[in-house]
């Protein structure tokens, strides 16, 4: 396939093994048109919630308080440039009349908290309620730590709502918010309860939005509408904000790896999008192997981690035999103190041993994923996971994320058991978390995920959509045209523009070594209109991969003559060897176009050796002319357009 020409493949993701389709056959497109019927449903759906939130009536917050500056200067780190980028876009949403429904993607340890932290406090301080549903217990209490200490100096009350709550203590937590005594209720799936109710709840923020399901999604739903939590919404609405429409809450949601679905809903222009790329200044990538269990390895890991007195969290996802696996680990390791945490534990002792890990009164705590959702030890720098092979992609990104919080070199050993045969989804995913190792890998991770799995259906419960059949791109180039339909947006097909010079014009892989960079290049230079999209090309190319060799910037130069194309509205252009004796080495044809009597006049007299047919096309001439290459043909083929159609000429046409 011609490199200009690159456009007409894709990439394919949404699973690895899709059907191959007989070139020219009927197949593909049967399937495509049943992918376009089943995404104008969703088109149709989309709309009517998208038409719906641009219209709702929301509560629009104050501009910044002296109190909010406050608050906001007590924050001990300086902001990445990402996180004051976020933080912006929540509060432009805040003060706007719609309601909010923005979704923050930040790798775990890069400041999300934060975010969410100054958008509580600024629904506060205009005397709104807000609720943060977190997904386990730990998280719950170490959020409640955070926000409680940080808003101290304040008449505020914040109040934690989970299993480590007595029968009595939870009650008088839920009535004194059904009374609007809170101002600050965090919890977990408890605060789905259908008896949890608000006078005035104003924001909803849901972190780690990847550890809820569908159900849990829908239940909030009819949370934040009024409906009590437990059921779907219903049409009434009774407790919860006095009958406030769930559209008149705003909601925030946080998350390092987002589920497909909620990826795509932000992807497609649903819900809005922050991106938080920065780490922090002194966080350093995590050093992760994945291979088979060691003992060896293991014991070797932990003393490791002793020797520069620090801790371990070693993951074993099985409550019945984490015991046993504490047992061989302080055979092995005799001079480690050694714990065990899980959620079948209860409240009390769950809580005694967290607390005394955090305090440093044991070295390895042998855990189950009850740690993964956003807890902060910084004295914790080395993780091992046991049966790596039963973990989703996010999980093991979380857990990766628990360590190297410091600024300390981390590292994360994640094991395989050796009788295990591993599923193709399965190695996929572990060979994908060995080599997203890089800070800010979170959203990749998620993108390769919705590769593994798909994204499934938008809106519904189902989690294996129709992304399978037709590959990720073309699902959503189909979901946007489909939109844009509904909408009365004209979508504007860009012109095939065909060229054929006889050139020598690519991208040597010893200067643009990636495949996948070099595809994306030529698909770049594919999609240019306008000779600006060339010069930004190029001074790309000069800053990531050096100075440009001859071959690559013949292929730039092609590229210009294809903005030139695209200004003038031809679909057409190619050079052909002239006929020789003395005539023209190269006659270039071009189409179709219209000449100005002018332009006619010009053609005759600067190229008295071109021939212009009038009537070659349906919509439009042909022009023919000889190139004797002088300097070289790109290049008069340059001059031509230059001096046969002015760029001020045709602008002002």
């Amino acid at each position: 396939l011609p490199s200009d020409q690159i456009d007409l493949i894709r990439r394919f993701t949404g699973g690895d093994s899709p059907s191959v389709n007989r070139l020219g056959g009927a197949d593909f497109a049967k399937t495509k048109a049943k992918v376009r019927s089943a995404v104008a449903e969703i088109a149709q759906e989309l709309v009517v919630l998208y038409q719906k939130r641009i219209t709702a009536d929301g509560h629009s917050y104050a501009p910044d308080t002296p109190w909010q500056t406050e608050v906001e200067a007590a924050f001990p780190y300086e902001l990445t440039p990402d996180q004051a980028e976020a933080i912006l876009a929540v509060k432009e949403d805040m003060e706007r009349e719609t309601p909010m429904d923005r979704l923050v993607v930040g790798d775990v340890g890069f400041g999300k908290t934060e975010i969410a932290l100054r958008a509580v406090f600024k629904a506060v301080q205009d005397g709104r309620q807000a609720a943060v549903l977190v997904p386990t217990t730990l998280l719950a209490q170490q959020h409640y730590q955070t926000f409680a200490d940080r808003f101290a100096p304040y008449p505020i009350r914040v109040e934690v709502l989970s299993r480590f709550l007595t029968a009595a203590q939870g009650r008088k937590v839920v009535e004194a918010a059904t009374a609007g005594e809170v101002d600050v209720l965090i919890g977990t799936h408890r605060i789905l309860s259908e008896d949890v109710a608000f006078k005035n709840l104003g924001l909803v923020v849901v972190d780690e939005e990847q550890r809820f399901g569908v159900s849990h999604k829908e239940a909030l739903k009819g949370f934040v509408a009024g409906d009590g939590a437990g059921s779907p919404p219903a049409p009434t609405a009774d407790a919860v904000g006095s009958g406030q429409d769930r559209a008149a809450v705003d909601v925030l949601t946080l998350s390092a790896t987002p589920i497909p679905r909620t990826l795509e809903m932000s992807l497609t222009g649903i819900r809005d999008l922050s991106l938080l790329n920065t780490p922090p200044a002194d966080r350093q990538p995590i050093m992760t192997y994945v291979g088979e269990y060691d003992e060896r390895a293991a014991a070797e890991a932990i003393r490791r981690e002793l020797l520069r007195e620090g801790q371990v969290f070693f993951v074993h996802n099985r409550v019945q035999s984490i015991e046993k696996i504490a047992s061989e680990l302080r055979e092995l390791v005799p001079e480690a103190r050694i714990a065990t945490a899980h959620g079948q534990m209860d409240e009390g002792s769950l809580e005694k041993t967290v607390l005394d890990f955090w305090e440093g009164e044991y070295d390895v705590l042998v855990c189950t994923t009850i740690i993964e959702s956003g807890i902060d030890m910084p004295t914790v720098n080395t993780l091992v996971v046991d049966r790596a092979e039963m973990l989703g992609l996010g999980q093991l990104h979380q857990l990766r994320g628990r360590v190297g919080r410091s600024g300390q070199r981390a590292y994360a050993y994640l094991f395989t058991r050796p009788d295990a045969s591993l599923s193709e989804d399965a190695y996929e995913r572990l060979k994908t978390i060995g080599e997203a190792t890089d800070l800010g890998a979170g959203f990749k991770i998620a993108m390769r995920d919705l590769e593994i799995r798909g994204a499934g259906n938008l809106l519904g419960t189902g989690q294996s959509g129709h992304i399978a059949s037709v590959g990720y791109d073309l699902y959503c180039q189909m979901v946007i045209e489909a939109v844009a339909e509904l909408n009365g947006t004209p979508i504007e097909e860009p012109n095939e523009i065909q060229i054929d010079l006889p050139v020598d014009a690519n991208l040597p892989p010893d200067y643009v070594e990636g495949e996948t960079q070099r595809l994306e290049a030529y698909r770049k230079l594919a999609a240019v209109t306008d000779s600006e999209a060339v010069t930004r090309i190029r001074t790309e190319w000069q800053d990531r991969y050096g100075p440009i060799p001859d071959v690559a910037e013949r292929l730039l130069e092609v590229a210009g003559i294809r903005a030139e194309c695209a200004r003038l509205g031809l679909t057409e252009l190619m050079v052909i060897g002239g006929p020789g004796f003395g005539g023209p080495e190269f006659i270039a044809k071009m189409g179709p176009i219209k000449l100005k009597v002018s332009e006619e006049v010009r053609f005759t007299r600067l190229f008295s050796n071109g021939l212009w047919k009038p009537n070659e096309y349906e919509d439009g001439g042909q022009l023919q002319v000889g190139i004797m290459k002088k300097k070289n043909l790109v290049a008069d083929l340059a001059l031509f357009f230059e001096t046969m159609f002015p760029e001020d000429e045709t602008a002002a046409a």
